[in-house]
């Protein structure tokens, strides 16, 4: 099994920062929106950000198998055999893609007998990039500078709880999740950049009630269980990576 080092930590930093480079050689132009089999959109930039990490992740680690969502057709009966595999979103927040507004990102998780042990979340537009392993600590870098980030303290009795939610998924669920705090500040934003506000403090909980992928979760899960959140899906004792079906339940992200 793959060591987690800080090297293998800036490699992989480095395949998501290339792929953000060939998305943003999209988004800049005109492109066409495709639908895929569940309705959900595929850009070119989907597919270019796909191939970069395939092809990358193959040259570094030829031995670890890959799941990314525009390559998510393998068999359970192959996957099943899987002791340790990358976990890909080549573009998570397509509809944020669509919308240009610049919120989303690129997911690269390792997933370790069942468990995310190491991820990296880059947001091409936003020159943001969190990374996190276990033992090496979480970071976030933008601009050049890369610092160590750590999740809020609980808020007291009486203080604004901060709540980050989905741009494009906003449910009745949530609102009701929201009325147990008297006093709260709901921040939206898109894709798995949730996870990062809560790792690196700006947000004390990111509640999820609706549809997610693995590959949607993977990466931001070890970046905020690292920053130190607690990660918690319903139903299921552990993240349980490890899985025959593809989906998530709802789950909570808290400090």
């Amino acid at each position: 099994m793959l060591q987690l080092t800080q090297d293998l930590l800036d490699q992989i930093q480095g395949i998501a920062i290339a792929a953000g480079e060939a998305i943003l050689t999209v988004y800049q132009r005109d492109f066409v929106v495709e639908q895929k089999d569940d309705e959900s959109p595929l850009t070119e930039a989907d597919l270019a950000a796909h191939h970069l990490i395939l092809a990358e992740l193959n040259k570094l680690t030829p031995h670890v198998p890959v799941l990314s969502e525009e390559a998510a057709d393998i068999p359970w009966s192959e996957r099943q055999q899987w002791t340790e595999y990358w976990l890909v979103d080549p573009l998570d927040g397509t509809k944020e893609f669509i919308k240009r507004n610049g919120e989303f990102t690129v997911n690269i998780a390792l997933i370790q007998q069942g468990e995310p042990v190491l991820g990296v979340i880059h947001a091409p537009v936003l020159d943001k990039t969190y990374a996190a392993a276990e033992g090496l600590g979480a970071t976030r870098q933008q601009h050049g500078l890369t610092e160590t980030i750590r999740v809020a303290l609980t808020p007291a009795s009486g203080e604004v709880v901060k709540v980050v939610g989905s741009r494009s998924h906003y449910s009745a669920d949530i609102e009701d999740y929201l009325s147990r705090f008297p006093h709260h500040e709901l921040i939206a934003v898109g894709s798995s950049l949730k996870f990062c506000l809560v790792a690196e403090g700006s947000a004390h909980l990111y509640p999820r009630f609706g549809p997610t992928m693995l590959w949607d979760t993977g990466a931001g899960h070890v970046i905020a269980k690292v920053a130190g959140a607690v990660v918690e899906y319903q139903g299921i004792a552990n993240p349980a990576y490890h899985r025959e079906n593809l989906k998530n339940p709802n789950f909570l992200v808290g400090t």
